[in-house]
């Protein structure tokens, strides 16, 4: 097929798949510019910008422009963060538009080899599979605890690999083993009287990787009164396909997890990472145009909570931590799609022993996005480098986050200052958990 053939059907598939009517919704206002850390970092280019790349995608649709490599190029630029929609006086969906014209591009990209290779065995071959998760994890686990790791730190070969994966690998939680992967919990029941009854979201980096944060939400939950059901079937959230222009698959994957969450007859469904919950509670948009399945998206999205705010909600005991000052990081989803930016903020105000002070832009983007750290590694460091320089004006000793990939990615951030000794970077739940044990003590 020629390229002009090629531009052609991909002009047609925006004109019949992309929402005209949320494209038109955007006035052009410019209240979404400041908070876009693309269009700050690139000296306000406007096509760097949520409504320059919403009126990129119009000029597509209305057969103004072809969708070229420079198109192509501000959509792999964006972060989708969207912090833009919280600006938007219209409540335009830039970021369902934005995962409509990826998927749209990829559909008619002409990838070479190796990049399809690739996509095939992340997005089919290694995220759909919890098994396939584990035995990566066992690999890792492996490379840790066999001296591998040490040799390779000894030596100059970290700092030949490009972008930002050399730093990543300094950064590397301590990986569960094989042995602790196998006992992973199905139902508990809290000690206490019932509070509530909630099935929680393993998902796959989360119960392997950041197996200990998710063993930290568990305690924390049975702390609070909550009988917990763990459904074996659940699956991959989806939340990396929708964003990579690889929606079928996202929605073959939410299927699989309304599948198994409708068994757990529970009152909320937790998520512990902003990027997961996000994907998890916009199940109800993914699957708009499915009759068989959107009412059912519809249930299980509206129960989708993130476990800051059910924690907040039925409370937790007594915390204290020793004297020290935290500072928190958003998720960008959490945030901007799940709303959860108050409750995350008001439990780390509980902690006895705690000063807690906001970090100035505590809402930008730190520049991890899901994989884009990796993808667009000089961008990324860009914003990791300004979030540094806030983080450091706050003069805390404990970054808090939300979210795996921002835990990595202000972990990154604190390696690359030099801080290690001083400074770190913690999940909340695994702090919230640690202020609890710390107050049973006394």
């Amino acid at each position: 097929m020629n390229k002009h053939k090629q531009h052609e059907q991909t002009v047609e598939d925006f004109k019949e798949r992309m929402n005209y009517d949320e494209l038109m919704n955007c006035m052009r206002c410019g209240f979404c510019l400041p908070s876009c850390p693309t269009y700050v970092e690139t000296d306000q280019n406007e096509a760097a910008s949520p409504r320059g790349r919403i009126a990129l995608m119009k000029a597509i649709v209305d057969g103004k422009k072809a969708p070229d490599e420079d198109f192509e190029r501000q959509l792999n630029l964006c972060l989708g963060c969207r912090a833009c929609e919280p600006a938007c006086p219209s409540g335009v969906k830039y970021g369902h538009l934005l995962e409509e014209a990826r998927d749209i591009l990829n559909k008619h990209k002409k990838h070479n080899v190796a990049v399809r290779v690739i996509r095939k065995s992340v997005f089919n071959g290694l995220f759909p599979h919890q098994n396939r998760m584990r035995s990566l994890n066992g690999m890792l686990w492996l490379y840790q605890r066999s001296g591998v790791q040490k040799v390779v730190r000894g030596t100059s070969v970290l700092n030949l690999i490009p972008g930002n994966l050399g730093t990543m690998e300094r950064i590397l939680p301590i990986i569960p083993s094989p042995q602790e992967m196998k006992k992973r919990p199905h139902h508990i029941k809290p000690k206490s009287p019932v509070k509530k009854k909630v099935a929680f979201f393993s998902g796959c980096l989360m119960d392997t990787m950041f197996m200990k944060t998710n063993d930290s939400t568990l305690f924390l939950l049975e702390k609070a009164g909550c009988e917990i059901v763990i459904p074996e079937e659940q699956n991959c959230c989806g939340a990396l396909h929708a964003h990579s222009g690889e929606k079928e698959k996202a929605r073959e994957l939410a299927k699989r997890n309304i599948l198994a969450f409708e068994k757990m007859n529970a009152n909320y469904i937790i998520s512990n990472a902003g990027g997961c919950g996000a994907s998890l509670v916009e199940y109800d948009h993914l699957l708009k145009d499915d009759p068989e399945w959107y009412e059912r998206a519809v249930l299980f999205s509206q129960k989708v909570t993130d476990i800051s705010t059910i924690l907040l909600e039925v409370g937790l005991p007594r915390m204290k931590l020793s004297e020290q000052a935290i500072t928190y990081q958003d998720s960008c989803h959490l945030r901007n799609v799940m709303n959860a930016g108050v409750a995350p903020r008001q439990l780390l105000k509980q902690i006895e022993g705690v000063t807690y002070q906001e970090m100035k832009e505590s809402d930008r983007c730190c520049g991890s996005a899901g994989i884009y750290n990796i993808i667009q590694p000089d961008m990324s460091t860009q914003i990791l480098d300004h979030k540094m320089k806030h983080a450091i004006a706050t003069e805390t000793s404990t970054i808090v986050t939300a979210n795996p990939g921002c835990l990595l990615q202000m972990k990154m951030g604190i390696e690359r200052e030099g801080l290690s000794e001083s400074m770190r970077s913690v999940h909340i739940v695994d702090l919230l958990a640690e202020a609890v044990r710390e107050a049973e003590i006394e």
